[in-house]
Formats: C-alpha cells, sequence, structure tokens
C-alpha cells in the first residue's frame, strides 16, 4: 500500500509512483469561530492545491457528517427530548399567572398615572390662580398709586376732589396745605413761580403714565376721568397765568412755559394767549 504525503507537513507517499502533494482535510474548528465569514475562509484557502471541484465535494461530504452526527445525537438521547416534553406540561398555569399578573401589575400602573394626570392639573391650576392673584394685587397697588397721587396733585393745587368736598375737616387741612405751599412758591411780586408749575405738569404727566399702563378702559381709571380733567384744566389756567404775566418779558420763563403746553399737548392753547397778549 502507497504512502500519502501531505502539503505543508502532511502525509506523502514515499514511493515513487504517487508523490504529490495533498491538502489536509478541512478544520472543523475554522466553522466553530464566532465570526464566521465564508468569504473569508474561503480566501484563506487560496493556497491549497485543491480543484475547486474537489473542495466542493469535500464541504459537501463534511456537511453529509455533520447531518448524520446531529441525527445520532437525536437518536441516542431520544428519550431525554421525551421527558423534557412531559416535564413541560402544565406550563400554560404558569403562563396563565404571569399573564394576570401583568394585567394587574399594569391597572396598578394606569391608576397610578391617573393620580399623578389629575395632580398636574390640580398643580397647574394652583399656579394659574397664584399666578392671577399676584396680577391682581400689582393691579390694587398700581391703584392705589394712582388715587394717592392724584390726592397730592389736587392738595398742591387747591382742587377738591368729590371725597374731600364730603369731609369738611379735611378740606381745611388741604386748604391750610395749600396756602403754605403757595405763600413758598411764590415770589416777592405775587408771580406764580415756574418751578411748581413745572413740579405740577410733571406730576400730571407722571399720572397719566401710570393709568396708561393699568389701561384707559379699566372701571377705576374710567371713573377718574373727572379728576383728571379737572387737574389738567387747572394747570392749564395757571400755565395761562403766568405766561400772562411774563408778557413775552422774561424770555428764559417763557421758554419753561412752552415747554410745559407742549408735554400737555396744548401748544396751540398757549400760541392763543401769546396772540392775545400782543392784541
Amino acid at each position: 500500500m502507497s504512502k500519502r504525503f501531505f502539503f505543508d507537513g502532511s502525509e506523502s507517499s514515499d514511493s515513487g509512483e504517487d508523490n504529490l502533494p495533498y491538502p489536509k482535510p478541512l478544520s472543523r474548528a475554522a466553522f466553530l469561530t464566532p465570526d464566521f465569514d465564508p468569504a473569508t475562509f474561503l480566501s484563506s484557502l487560496r493556497n491549497r492545491h485543491q480543484t475547486l471541484e474537489d473542495l466542493r465535494a469535500e464541504l459537501r461530504t463534511r456537511s453529509q457528517d455533520i447531518s448524520k452526527e446531529l441525527l445520532d445525537l437525536v437518536n441516542d438521547n431520544y428519550q431525554d427530548f421525551l421527558s423534557l416534553g412531559s416535564s413541560l406540561q402544565g406550563g400554560d398555569e404558569k403562563v396563565e399567572e404571569v399573564r394576570l399578573g401583568l394585567l394587574s401589575f399594569r391597572r396598578e400602573i394606569e391608576g397610578l398615572k391617573s393620580k399623578v394626570d389629575e395632580r398636574k392639573r390640580e398643580v397647574e391650576d394652583l399656579v394659574a390662580q397664584r399666578k392671577e392673584i399676584r396680577r391682581q394685587m400689582q393691579l390694587g397697588r398700581a391703584l392705589l398709586d394712582v388715587n394717592y397721587r392724584l390726592g397730592e396733585l389736587e392738595r398742591s393745587l387747591m382742587v377738591a376732589s368729590n371725597e374731600a368736598s364730603r369731609d369738611p375737616q379735611a378740606n381745611d387741612v388741604e386748604q391750610d396745605i395749600s396756602d403754605g405751599d403757595d405763600e413758598s412758591d411764590e415770589d416777592q411780586e405775587g408771580d406764580v413761580s415756574t418751578s411748581r408749575l413745572d413740579r405740577h405738569v410733571r406730576q400730571y404727566l407722571l399720572i397719566r403714565r401710570a393709568m396708561e399702563r393699568i389701561g384707559l378702559e379699566h372701571p377705576h381709571i374710567i371713573n377718574q376721568d373727572a379728576r383728571i380733567t379737572r387737574l389738567k384744566n387747572t394747570i392749564l389756567l395757571d400755565l395761562g397765568n403766568a405766561l400772562k404775566q411774563t408778557g413775552g418779558g422774561d424770555k428764559e420763563q417763557t421758554t419753561k412755559l412752552l415747554a410745559a403746553y407742549r408735554d400737555l399737548g396744548e401748544s396751540r392753547e398757549a400760541v392763543k394767549i401769546l396772540k392775545e397778549r400782543k392784541q
């Protein structure tokens, strides 16, 4: 019997009749690697002295051997397979118990979710209420500030509001305060102080801006229309008297008075008074 040799340490024949190299059988370990890739495996066989048909036949034989081994394994362990099937009987009851447990857990989760959503809505409502209360408080403070400023300007201009007219004692106090202001603001010649008029104009403009920030359509602001109109008319009357007294002689004072008319949006009234003065 002739002896074969294999290429790269494989068997070879020592007779002269057949001393060609034969490739080693394909290793089973090469197919068991986790990252096995057919294309990579075939490319690693490029140095094998073997035709493609021989390689295909060897792979086919290897596949048949593996199938036979699997069949032998099943036949040898057939009794164990049957025992495994019988041991799995009654598993439906366990599955049903798990399913019922999951359904109960799901209902509990949904109940908790609904409670969390309800609590979230309650918190959002409370936050909205808090914001509204804070806004109302700020509005109330702004209204009180406007009312206070109106009262201050009325006392300074000696204009009695409706509330003050119903309180004679308050009128007497305001009259005393106003008399004191008049004495300090008028000069020795009895002319109306320009600084006092300018202060009245600035106070009036601040009140108007505060009312506009609140909103001229607010009911309380609408109720103050008569007071604000009376204050403006009184300021215009004082400005007119002061402008007539200057007669255009004091240019600096005349310029200040015209600027006050401009701030009040009554420049035409100032021009009218100057024209009447020249006539």
